[in-house]
């Protein structure tokens, strides 16, 4: 049987074949680095080891506007765990937020007060190393942890609390305000300063692990396949997005970055156009389009990735390895092969850490 192309479709493939010559990018041959010179590659492109000491945690993630001490950090922690900052007093930071378990819930869309879902499918995003971003939530909308921590008291879909109620609750407690006194030189506890607290303790928990180890110059700390996947990741520009100490979490970018035409239209005898409605490579459940709409997206961090699956804000991709094929293929244009995926997955779990006791 012959096969019938709509006129229109003909003139889409066209078209759209010469909107994305400019997208598309050469072959980039895959070196073969020593060592030293792999390590060199990545720390000349800010691929940095987080700080092994207390000391050397402040010059790096200390801040004017909420300066750190020992004490704070204490109340942050003790506050982390407190199901007073939920209406019911079931819930606190942790319960979306587990430590153990790469800093979040490892559920595809976040559940909170009474068992209400976040009404745009989002998932919750690690705490672990979150205070290395340059921004917090999936849109990016506010610039650190201490204004973080605020959200999900407040949001009816998870802690269901008012600034005012937070306030009126732990003010009731003596002990509890005479800690604040002493750390904050206050009255009275305020959300303000309860949100400082908890990103003091936030700003503290940093994860270490064999990519570490590496960046510092143990060179069996990784494996070969971890070395191969690390090349990749640089060379192919992964790096560009997921970058700084966080390896990610630095930037607001648009998700997907390219578009396939087969992926929109369905060629078949039929001549009818078959529009793919999702904006995604995947189901766009729970209809979030980013930043204002406009599919931009904080980089995810990739700490503990390999912990924190599901993937993208929806957790609509459950594997990696499909995640990781995604990406190299609607964000750097050039999919990776198996083989590739697999080399890259295993540079991936040389991102796990254990929390560093400061």
């Amino acid at each position: 049987m012959k096969r019938v192309f709509h006129p229109a479709v003909v003139t889409t493939i066209v078209v759209t074949g010469i909107l994305l010559l400019p997208f598309l990018m050469p072959d980039k041959t895959v070196p073969q680095w020593s060592d030293s010179q792999l390590r060199h590659a990545a720390l000349s492109r800010n691929m940095l080891p987080v700080p092994k000491d207390y000391d050397a945690l402040l010059r790096v993630v200390d801040t004017a506007e909420n300066p750190m001490s020992r004490e704070k950090i204490a109340l942050g922690k003790a506050l982390f765990f407190d199901t007073r900052l939920s209406r019911d007093q079931t819930l606190n930071c942790a319960s979306c937020h587990i430590l153990e378990e790469g800093g979040d819930d490892n559920r595809p869309t976040a559940i909170g007060f009474h068992g209400r879902e976040n009404p745009f499918h989002l998932n919750s995003p690690t705490v672990l190393n979150a205070a290395l971003e340059k921004s917090q939530f999936w849109n990016g909308r506010v610039k650190d942890v201490e204004a973080q921590a605020g959200g999900p008291v407040q949001a009816p879909f998870e802690m269901n609390m008012t600034p005012a109620e937070v306030e009126k609750r732990l003010n009731a407690d003596k002990p509890l305000v005479a800690e604040f006194k002493e750390i904050f030189g206050t009255q009275w506890i305020t959300f303000e300063n309860v949100r400082k607290a908890i990103g003091a303790y936030e700003r503290t928990l940093l994860t270490r692990g064999a990519y570490d180890r590496y960046l510092e110059g143990d060179d069996k700390a990784i494996s070969a396949a971890a070395k191969r996947g690390m090349t990749l990741f640089i060379v192919k520009g992964c790096k560009g997005c997921h970058t700084g100490m966080s390896v990610g979490g630095q930037r607001i970018e648009k998700f997907p970055l390219r578009y396939y035409f087969m992926d929109y239209i369905g060629i078949t005898l039929d001549p009818n156009v078959k529009i793919k409605k999702s904006p995604f490579p995947f189901e766009n459940k729970g209809g979030f389009r980013g930043r204002n709409g406009t599919l931009k997206f904080k980089v995810p961090m990739l700490r503990n990735i390999t912990k924190t699956s599901p993937y993208f804000h929806n957790g609509a991709v459950e594997k990696l390895e499909e995640a990781v094929r995604i990406m190299s293929k609607y964000q750097i244009g050039d999919e990776f092969s198996p083989e590739q995926i697999d080399d890259v997955v295993a540079f991936l779990k040389t991102l796990e850490g254990e929390l560093v006791v400061y």
